[in-house]
């Protein structure tokens, strides 16, 4: 997978050194040890991966679906193999605790089962008789060569909400993984050049701004799947439609949870604390406000700080650690200036995770689990996406008040309500302006075979990634009418 250290790409079907002139470290977020270097690749060889695709794509596409999807079998099989081995190099890369390694490669192997459905999936349709002895018929075909530009966080999973279906439909597919964890898909590329794929079928090219405008702008490259930032996912979302793409663009989020009085406190607590500090808060998915309605504030807010504050955090490979270090050092001191942001703003810094080292681990990039109380609902604090392990609680009389909160932010990936009453969770549900819903649950993540569906500066887009999305968004409809008169028949 390298070369004196330095990570190669995978083009052509060949592992390819880079003639990149500036290379990145790639670092433990836990130890801040060098693990490898990864190439900055210069726009000259994503166009090489985009031609290289092109020529795959006469072949592929009349691969039968059938046939097509055994190499996805193949990997799947492979995925499971190395599910531990790869879970591992997740935690190392990207500081993430083992079990939620585990948990990430676990749901992408389910993601190349869902495309191993896909002879059914990209069905068509038809009707006989449209007008007398006229048919007409619906077909999915590929698009051809389309790409995805994915994020640290989760280096495993997003990868794979793509590749197989963008594959099992018949495109040939370009990856540009994130420069800070680009290890993970160094060896899952391994085991999809194992998997018998066609060369220029799957191909990965490494780098950061250069080669993903070379992405955007190449002709060659019908569609682009994102996740990232707002900001970025703006950029890509302009760009790329400029070009005239399709694009799915996975933006940012500030989930906020409804704790009504009658909710399980017990359970409740103990699910937030794991949506809001899991993955040291690094998900796209995690809780990150909390809303007490009436009397849950009594309960919710001490029972939250006192497992924010017993949350055991170090290295995610040493036993009954719970959560791991945030990606880079930056990282670090963005999350710790935006806690001091929220206390000059009239938060009150309930738990504090701030200037906290983990013996043996000095070196390593912690921010320990904090929970900021009293957040004004108008404070940057409020609608700053932290994408860290910052827990900033809200108080309100009723649900309406509560509602009206949750949707008073430009943000839409996901919003969750823990409660008893089935109607309080019915209209909590009918009326938040979110894509993800979870009643009594704290990461409303959706299943392979349904869209992860985000709203508003959280995506953008029509058609998001994984299921039946995935499926139409890399292909598009053929509509053939047809008619056969007896009188020509007969002249052959």
């Amino acid at each position: 997978m390298s070369t004196n250290g330095r990570l190669l790409n995978y083009i052509n079907g060949q592992w390819m050194e880079s003639g990149a002139g500036a290379f990145l470290d790639v670092k433990n977020p836990a130890t801040a040890q060098v693990m490898a270097q990864v190439p900055l690749s210069p726009a000259e060889e994503v166009h090489l991966a985009a031609e290289a695709g092109v020529k795959a794509f006469k072949h592929w596409r009349r691969v039968p679906a059938v046939e097509r999807v055994q190499h996805l079998y193949k990997f799947k099989r492979l995925l499971e193999e190395h599910r531990d081995e790869l879970s591992r190099l997740i935690t190392n890369e990207c500081g993430k605790t083992y079990a939620e390694s585990q948990a990430e490669m676990q749901r992408a192997i389910e993601n190349v089962e869902v495309a191993c459905g896909i002879p059914s999936l990209m069905q068509g349709f038809n009707n006989e008789d449209i007008a007398r002895g006229i048919d007409e018929h619906c077909f999915r075909q590929p698009l051809g060569v389309v790409a995805a530009i994915t994020p640290f966080n989760f280096p495993g999973m997003v990868p794979l909400w793509f590749l197989p279906y963008a594959v099992a439909t018949g495109n040939c597919f370009i990856l540009k993984p994130s420069e800070k964890v680009p290890m993970t898909m160094q060896r899952i590329f391994q085991l999809l050049e194992q998997s018998g794929f066609p060369p220029g079928v799957v191909q990965v090219v490494n780098g950061a701004k250069e080669a993903v405008d070379a992405i955007l702008d190449h002709p060659d490259i019908r569609a682009v799947s994102f996740v990232g930032s707002t900001p970025v996912a703006r950029y890509i979302y302009e760009r790329a439609a400029r070009a005239g793409k399709r694009v799915q663009a996975q933006g940012g989020a500030k989930n906020p949870v409804v704790i009504m009085p009658d909710a399980d406190m017990d359970m409740t607590t103990r699910i937030v604390a794991d949506s809001a500090f899991g993955c040291a808060g690094q998900r796209c998915l995690a809780a990150s406000v909390g809303i007490t309605v009436g009397e849950a504030r009594n309960i919710f807010v001490e029972q939250l700080a006192d497992a924010a504050a017993s949350r055991k955090v170090g290295y995610g490979l040493d036993e009954g650690v719970e959560m791991g270090p945030v990606i880079t050092a930056e990282s670090k001191a963005r999350i710790e200036k935006l806690i001091a942001l929220g206390e000059q703003e009239g938060a009150q810094v309930l738990v504090d995770g701030r200037n906290k080292k983990v013996k043996g681990y000095e070196d390593g990039n912690f921010v320990f689990p904090t929970i900021l109380d009293h957040v004004p609902p108008k404070s940057e604090i409020a609608r700053t996406e932290i994408f860290g392990p910052v827990f900033s609680l809200m108080h309100a009389e009723t649900i309406e008040e509560a509602i009206a909160l949750v949707n008073d932010r430009s943000y839409g990936n996901m919003a969750c309500i823990f409660t008893s009453s089935g109607a309080a969770a019915r209209q909590f549900r009918y009326e938040v302006n979110t894509g993800n819903v979870g009643i009594n649950v704290g990461v409303a993540a959706p299943m392979a075979f349904f869209p992860f569906s985000g709203w508003r500066e959280s995506f953008f887009g029509d058609l998001h990634a994984q299921g039946m999305h995935g499926v139409e968004f890399y292909t598009e409809t053929k509509v053939v009418v047809e008619r056969w008169p007896k009188e020509w028949s007969r002249k052959f």
